[in-house]
């Protein structure tokens, strides 16, 4: 950890000689061409078009690495030392997000974005420590051609997305958000609100405690949490249904089936039998709006329409569990 604060081992940038200067630039286009080919690759089933312009993309870093290397040899011989981004301090380190998957489209062009903005500056400052002719114009060259990478991208995506395609791609990806987040989400959050009611209320009810009214609503949130997250990985792994990642629509479900569960819970966490109640019962009502809001919103589903089943449904459990309680 402390070598890690102290940058041991590391070159400073301003130690390093033309030759490694020259040397690093080549492992970095390398570096940048690999990761423009892995977002085409994960991005090419669902978005082929911006995978078309990431393609393209890495083949013009692949030409800047072939006049790096004929700089190089033709400066300093065939052997290149090897020195890459890690090994020198402040040098702008890439985040591994193209192992991600499935990619999020608006991230990736961010990131490549960025790759590019660093890039720029990297040839910028490398330029002015460079005393050759010959290596400062190659180096001048390819800042300018990194800076005009922005005008690259937009003709590839001119060429290869265009502006419908781009909203078609777009619209996949929230459809994909709404398979693997939202729908996971939506039905634990209503599972959580709902079904808790009836328990937590007839324990309240019942008991008049708040500390064991509490204990019961905690119990049951975080159970039914567990319960639903578990389910909804198992069930289906997203391969034929298209549905994602069990795992992200797992925790989706069994975080939003919790909280939906301990936001009328935690109230009876104050020793006030009669304000914890009248709070637990102000939560329920923000639940209750939040998830009409959701379905309408990510489902489509008019807000009226969303608020009367959800109303009509969660007032049904809370009836049910006064009534229980004092029984």
């Amino acid at each position: 950890m402390l070598s890690r604060f102290l940058n041991s081992g590391r070159r400073s940038f301003e130690s390093l000689s033309e030759k490694e200067v020259l040397a690093l630039a080549i492992s970095s286009e390398e570096d940048d061409a690999r990761i423009y080919s892995a977002f085409a690759e994960g991005l090419k089933e669902q978005y082929p078009g911006s995978a078309a312009v990431f393609e393209g993309m890495a083949r013009e870093e692949n030409q800047h690495r072939r006049r790096l290397i004929d700089q190089f040899t033709a400066q300093f011989g065939d052997e290149i030392p090897l020195i890459r981004r890690e090994h020198v301090r402040g040098f702008y380190q890439r985040k591994p997000y193209w192992l991600v998957r499935p990619l999020k489209l608006e991230r990736v062009r961010a990131m490549a974005e960025g790759m590019e903005d660093q890039a720029y500056r990297f040839y910028i400052e490398a330029a002015k420590r460079t005393k050759t002719a010959s290596m400062r114009k190659l180096l001048g060259d390819l800042a300018n051609a990194e800076k005009g990478h922005e005008n690259l991208a937009r003709k590839l995506s001119e060429k290869h997305a265009p502006a419908d395609v781009q909203e078609e791609e777009e619209a996949q990806e929230r459809r994909q958000f709404i398979l693997t987040v939202v729908q996971p989400g939506l039905a634990g959050l209503m599972d959580g609100s709902v079904s808790t009611l009836a328990p937590i209320f007839a324990a309240a009810f019942a008991t008049g405690d708040t500390w064991q009214t509490f204990l019961v609503g905690l119990s049951a949130s975080v159970g039914a949490g567990i319960s639903m997250g578990f389910t909804e990985a198992a069930h289906d792994d997203g391969v034929l249904s298209g549905r994602g990642s069990p795992l992200i629509r797992g925790l989706a479900s069994g975080i939003m089936t919790a909280i939906g569960g301990l936001g009328h819970a935690l109230p009876y966490l104050i020793p006030d039998f009669w304000l914890a109640t009248s709070i637990a019962a102000a939560v329920v009502f923000i639940e209750l709006w939040a998830i009409a809001w959701i379905q309408n919103k990510f489902m489509d589903t008019p807000f009226l329409r969303a608020t009367f089943q959800v109303v009509l449904g969660g007032a049904l459990v809370f009836a049910a569990g006064i009534l229980i309680g004092n029984a």
